[in-house]
């Protein structure tokens, strides 16, 4: 990915303020998709659905964001970034609210389909944010802050609300998340810019915005590129922790630490990737990482019974790399948009996202099945699928070009020291 300099000097002011909030919100919004997988059986006695119904709870969040991210793609650059996303997290918030709220199964599916519809634009406008606000250079170590939502959600988020539902019942999180989404709504009210209209309102109609945004090679490559890129880590994910009870002999009351320690290293280390990428060359450290995590990706598809500390290692670098790889690999995705156009682009380009995890997961399932002796059998191949399209999505990463345009929105508030 070719990469320009801005001549305008980039402005630090309020960066870290901003990026907290952003963080916040994308904290919530990843929390409240990892908090269904381990209510499962609570869902199941509380409601007495079926291992099927109980999936189309936790897909139908996935498909909602993606119908409604290609959706707002034809409008989302009309509108003030900032208002956006206000407007889309309280949309969040209040389905969180209904998830808590709700009586029965159906109405669980309905509120689930409202968050998942709000909250997945809303991820989207966040990125967009991002894109508009921090200057190229320094783009990538902002991608790092924004990674951490996802640690903080596997190290904090997750045991307190799996906590929180062993000792109130399932409602407990989702009455958590809505209480949380309240209070940072009220902060990004205040804190975050408004944007400037010309940075990113399109002087063409819906359908011409949509369909610039579709059919630019250069919006194609990147689209590829995250399908690519979240297709290689969607074939291993939904089947890493039966694997490494069924296969490496984990015990089951262990799993937990395999999301501890995994999400506090990548706490630590994506902030560090995004530093790194910053001043080496996004592409270049991409290309590391990506090649890196094919290591741990294999390895944790051949897994055989060894020691707890042993499989916390392995399955500790696979969660480290993988999400190590987005910081700039999304840095890379962002730059690759005009501001016009950025708030409708990383809509479709969510939407991809969560159509490619799908058919990924999907593709996975059919790869991966048991003996009789209830081990996984056939795993490796989803491994072997993954090391496919990790190569894929470097050739990939070689082609995007940082889009041309004005110097980031100035950010109009109080100068806050860096983040950590």
């Amino acid at each position: 990915m070719s990469s320009s300099v801005s001549t305008a000097a980039p402005r630090k002011s309020g960066e870290s303020a901003i990026l907290a909030v952003l963080a916040a919100v994308q904290f919530t919004h990843i929390m409240d998709f990892m908090i269904m997988m381990p209510l499962g059986p609570q869902f199941m006695r509380a409601f007495g659905i079926t291992p099927t119904q109980f999936g189309l709870l936790v897909s139908t969040y996935s498909f909602a964001a993606g119908a409604t991210g290609f959706l707002a793609g034809f409008w989302m650059d009309r509108f003030d970034r900032k208002r956006a996303l206000l407007f889309l997290y309280a949309g969040f918030g209040l389905g969180t609210l209904c998830c808590a709220l709700a009586p029965n199964y159906w109405t669980l599916l309905i509120a689930r389909t409202l968050a998942g519809g709000f909250g997945g634009v809303a991820g989207s406008v966040v990125m967009a944010i991002v894109g508009d606000v921090i200057p190229h250079e320094r783009r990538g170590q902002a991608m790092g802050v924004i990674m951490t939502a996802f640690s903080l959600a596997s190290i904090l988020g997750l045991p307190v609300g799996l906590q929180l539902a062993e000792w109130f019942g399932w409602h407990a999180p989702f009455f958590l998340l809505g209480l949380m989404s309240a209070v940072i709504l009220l902060t990004a009210s205040r804190l975050l810019p408004k944007l400037p209209a010309h940075a990113h309102t399109s002087t063409h109609d819906a359908w011409e915005n949509m369909r610039v945004i579709l059919t630019h090679s250069n919006h194609v490559r990147a689209f590829t590129l995250v399908a690519v890129l979240t297709a290689a880590g969607a074939l291993i994910y939904p089947f890493l922790s039966p694997s490494m009870v069924s296969n490496a002999g984990l015990p089951e009351k262990h799993l937990m630490f395999i999301y501890i320690f995994g999400g506090a290293a990548a706490f630590f280390t994506s902030r560090w990737f995004g530093l790194l990428s910053d001043r080496l060359g996004k592409p270049r450290v991409f290309a590391w990482l990506a090649y890196l995590s094919a290591i741990p990706t294999l390895a944790v598809t051949l897994m055989v019974p060894m020691p707890v500390w042993a499989i916390l290692i392995v399955t500790t670098l696979f969660m480290v790399l993988t999400s190590g790889r987005f910081v700039p690999g999304m840095a890379m995705i962002t730059s690759s948009v005009e501001a016009r156009y950025r708030g409708g682009f990383m809509s479709v380009n969510s939407a991809i996202q969560q159509i490619a995890a799908g058919l990924a997961t999907a593709g996975a399932s059919l790869l991966v099945s048991n003996d009789a002796a209830g081990h996984l059998t056939g795993y490796y191949r989803a491994g072997l699928l993954s090391l496919v399209l990790i190569v894929a999505a470097v050739l990939l990463s070689r082609r995007l070009r940082v889009a041309p345009g004005p110097a980031p929105t100035p950010v109009a508030v109080e100068p806050v020291e860096a983040i950590g």
